[in-house]
């Protein structure tokens, strides 16, 4: 088969120029594929990048969602991949054995790896978005995806709308994985190929309890018929109260983005078919959790 051609999009703000190193070399050493790669500095000028990589700098710090759409928008190729500042690639045949798995099986639109920590070599349950075994290193469907390394075909991406702008941070992968399903196609966990990322807390950002909250509801709001986004935002609304209901710094700007995700409009709505909805529910989850 031909060289596959891959654009390549490495976000950052700039805060992490060792990791960001990393992360780059780990890509320029990946073996037999064709890179068209960016690096999209989020309100900022990224400078002394290696060969083999260009800048797109941003004004503003317009979110994640919106900076990888941006790359996105500068960069070639019949697949395209998207990896964070903080996370590499240990192994160089990686981006030529997801794309041999999308090539082998024309069901798949989406190929997370798993990630790992590391040091500790600890993979958080998080970032394993399967259901069933908590076997981190098994393969199986994916019902959302850890944002920071994934690779899909052009097309698949295109069709999707791209990420979820509106987000700003937080879930956008829910989505993306979701629009996958809803192509025919099926997001897959690659939990045989490797990636790694330092275990982080979310709750390191400031609003994250504000935007878990926001995008959980727009998630339903942008992409299941009513009576399944009432259910979605329900079960995640019990779930947190019964998680956090003695932390009140946690719950009150929970349902603070809670009330934002009902009240302010998510834009972009694209309604999963019913026919996409059971074949994430034969494959082991309903969107409903």
């Amino acid at each position: 088969m031909s060289t596959p051609t891959i654009g390549v999009v490495v976000l950052t703000q700039g805060r992490r120029p060792e990791e960001l190193r990393r992360a780059l070399e780990s890509v320029l050493a990946q073996e037999g594929v064709t890179l068209d790669a960016v690096v999209v500095g989020n309100g900022y000028q990224p400078v002394d990048l290696p060969a083999g990589f260009r800048a797109h700098a941003l004004p503003t710090n317009e979110g994640i969602p919106a900076g990888r759409n941006r790359g996105a928008a500068e960069v070639s190729g019949e697949y395209i991949y998207f990896l964070d500042d903080d996370a590499w690639l240990p192994d160089t045949t990686y981006l030529a054995e997801a794309v041999a798995l999308l090539r082998a099986d024309p069901s798949l639109g989406l190929i997370q790896p798993r990630m790992s920590d590391p040091d500790t070599g600890t993979t958080l349950r998080h970032w394993v978005p399967r259901a069933g075994s908590p076997d981190p290193g098994e393969p199986g469907p994916a019902f959302s995806c850890m944002e920071a390394s994934i690779l899909l075909p052009r097309a698949v991406f295109d069709r999707t709308g791209g990420w979820a702008e509106s987000f700003f941070y937080a879930h956008e992968g829910i989505e993306l994985a979701w629009r996958v399903w809803d192509q025919d196609l099926r997001a897959w966990y690659a939990g045989n190929l490797r990636a790694f990322h330092p275990v982080v807390q979310q709750t390191r950002h400031s609003q994250y309890y504000r935007l878990n909250a926001r995008n959980r509801v727009w998630i339903a709001r942008r992409n299941l018929p009513l009576p399944l986004g009432i259910v979605y935002v329900g079960v995640w609304t019990l779930a947190t109260i019964a998680r956090w209901w003695r932390k009140p710094e946690a719950l009150r700007p929970w349902f603070a983005g809670w009330w934002e995700g009902l009240t302010h409009a998510p834009g972009g709505r694209k309604r999963l078919r019913w026919r996409t909805i059971w074949r994430m529910t034969r494959a082991g989850r309903p969107p409903l959790y």
